[in-house]
């Protein structure tokens, strides 16, 4: 694989209409993915960043981007690396088998997650008008949760997120100032009206485009963006698969979820 065989989608960056998403269900779609690894991963403990933590043998980061490429949909990955590792990233895609479907771009990320991704968005070219954005910490997704996060995008939705519900009770408290002191609790959301939000997230492009020129604060996920924009952000069944690997024992739990998908599905 080689980026220099494919046309530069940067030398085709759309601009935003500023347009809210159209209300009727689309009739063709072309749907790219945005996959900002530009974190460091600093609960996993000194080392590489996160993304390119070893699973299995594999990075992370691969193990995700075949997880979107896994999607018939999805005709473009685009990676959003650290700043100053763009080329080291690109050398570890072409060094791993991926779709030949899929083409793949990879470049330079920003100082937080928000900047990436807008980085990202501004490298897609103009035909790509669904648009996802998974993060690389959830190498997993089964790709039954990608094309349910699509297909809900291709039928309206201006925004879709994959989501849990929780199967723990959850407490609001009163934050401590110190690490470890105890917190008070403030309330006691109910529970079915809870869900544990995963990736990838679904968006029609104009409107994620639109969201990342207007909303300037740092947020924590793509779709929270929408919401400040007082626009609908619908739900659509997650997996256990697609969980976060944010610390040791998760890159544990990881390992033996490929173990069984070799094991049962011969991944």
């Amino acid at each position: 694989m080689s980026d220099d065989s494919r046309p530069s989608p940067a030398q085709a960056a759309p601009t935003s209409t500023g347009q809210a998403a159209r209300t009727t269900p689309r009739t063709a779609s072309r749907t790219a993915a945005v996959i900002p690894a530009a974190g460091r991963g600093v609960r996993l403990g000194p080392g590489a960043p996160k993304a390119l933590r070893a699973l299995n043998g594999t990075p992370m980061l691969v193990h995700a981007v075949r997880a979107m490429a896994a999607s018939r949909a999805v005709s473009l990955v685009v990676v959003v690396a650290p700043p100053e590792g763009a080329a080291e990233v690109k050398s570890l895609l072409d060094a791993h088998a991926l779709p030949e479907r899929t083409d793949f771009l990879v470049v330079p990320g920003g100082d937080t997650r928000q900047e990436s991704v807008k980085l990202g968005l501004d490298a897609l070219p103009p035909d790509h008008d669904i648009v996802l954005v998974h993060d690389a910490a959830r190498p997993l997704v089964p790709v039954d949760t990608v094309d349910t996060v699509i297909e809900a995008v291709r039928d309206g939705a201006q925004a879709v997120v994959p989501a849990l519900p929780l199967a723990d009770t959850v407490k609001e408290v009163e934050p401590a100032t110190v690490t470890g002191d105890p917190e008070p609790v403030v309330a006691t959301p109910e529970r079915s009206r809870l869900r544990a939000v995963q990736t990838p997230q679904g968006f029609d492009r104009a409107t994620l485009v639109h969201a990342h020129e207007t909303v300037t604060d740092n947020v924590t996920d793509d779709a929270s963006m929408i919401e400040q924009l007082g626009l609908p952000v619908v739900v659509v069944p997650g997996h256990e698969e697609a969980f976060k690997v944010t610390r040791p024992l998760d890159l544990v739990l990881a390992e033996a979820v490929l173990t069984r998908r070799r094991l049962t599905d011969g991944f």
